[in-house]
């Protein structure tokens, strides 16, 4: 009795994921668990055992949650930084490096921080922000009424207010902040996204836009689809990098977390404090697109489980491979079903 409760013991510890350590009772469900589950070094990891994690909320769970695993916890606690989840050295490098994790809130100051991106360096990637008044009878249609677009460091490169094309009902001044009087002469909506879409584009054809060795700038922000529509502009999925739906910023629900939830758990600071700033917004998106950017993960030659050259695709390994092959070595060959943004850092 005891002999066979080992042996079942120790096949269903050779069946454990090599990443999310989750166990099966049989290596095919196993490989299933592998083709579906996409893991790869591009998921958020705990720096104490090397867990394999879909999002950062679920790291967070993991780590400080309410059913934390213990030893992870107790180490996080000592050396764990709040912000970014990495585990430091020691006590002091934790503290040393959780103060340049945590950043300062920003003041409103377009004027002073504006630039004239013709007369400098051309940033390469921009954030925008769309701030909407109401439409229609109840006031509930969003009308684009002010657009902010900032460089990689806090520049205002673009801004105005927008004249909508229809009736403003209802210009929500306790969160926007905008009166009549900003709107009376404002740049029609027509004139603001050509301007928008001229700058984004960069002198190059929609058509031709790609992520690398293009002229087009990489579009930041948080809901971008709303604010685009609202501006009635399309630009190419693969220059987009929102963080609403970016998956290690989403909830372990898979739904988006609000930007100032993530301003505050990630970067340390509160947003949306009373009157909603864009220049705020596009300030917040852009350190967080920087901080997932700069993350180091392993090299890999084709990145993504879409991709056609690359060797994890599922089709091209039989069943009967893939049992033959370790959990470990599973592992090294799944790849990610999202675009990472450390791939930028390589463009």
């Amino acid at each position: 009795m005891d002999c066979r409760s080992s042996m079942k013991s120790s096949e269903t510890l050779r069946n454990k994921c090599a990443a999310c350590y989750k166990q099966f009772n049989k290596l095919e469900h196993l490989v299933e668990h592998m083709k579906i589950s996409y893991h790869s070094g591009h998921e958020p990891t705990c720096g104490v055992c090397k867990k394999h994690c879909r999002s950062f909320e679920s790291l967070r769970e993991h780590l400080i949650g309410p059913l934390p695993k213990q030893e992870c916890k107790n180490i996080f606690s000592v050396r764990g930084c709040r912000f970014c989840l990495m585990i430091l050295e020691n006590p002091n490098a934790r503290r040393i490096h959780q103060e340049r994790c945590q950043f300062s809130s920003v003041n409103a100051g377009l004027t002073t921080r504006m630039i004239d991106y013709t007369s400098s360096r051309s940033p390469k990637v921009v954030a925008l922000s769309c701030k909407m008044v109401g439409g229609g009878s109840d006031g509930s249609l969003d009308l684009c009424a002010r657009v902010c677009i900032t460089d990689e460091t806090d520049n205002v490169v673009f801004h105005t207010y927008v004249k909508p094309s229809m009736a403003v009902t209802n210009y929500r001044y306790e969160k926007t902040g905008i009166r009549p009087e900003n709107l009376r002469d404002a740049m029609p909506l027509k004139h603001a996204q050509r301007k928008v879409q001229e700058f984004l584009c960069n002198g190059e054809p929609m058509w031709k836009i790609r992520p690398r060795g293009g002229k087009g700038r990489i579009l930041v922000g948080h809901g971008l689809d709303h604010d685009l529509d609202c501006l009635q502009l399309e630009y190419p999925s693969s220059m987009i990098r929102d963080t609403a739906k970016y998956p290690p910023l989403m909830k372990t629900s898979k739904l988006s977390n609000s930007l100032k939830y993530l301003t505050q758990a990630y970067l340390g600071y509160d947003v949306h404090v009373g009157i909603q700033d864009p220049y705020e917004d596009c300030v917040a998106t852009m350190r967080l697109y920087t901080r997932m950017r700069y993350q180091k993960h392993k090299i890999e030659a084709y990145p993504l489980a879409a991709d056609v050259h690359n060797r994890s695709n599922q089709v091209a390994w039989r069943q009967n491979e893939l049992e033959g092959m370790s959990p470990d070595e599973m592992l090294s060959i799944s790849r990610s079903d999202y675009y990472c943004w450390c791939l930028d850092s390589l463009a």
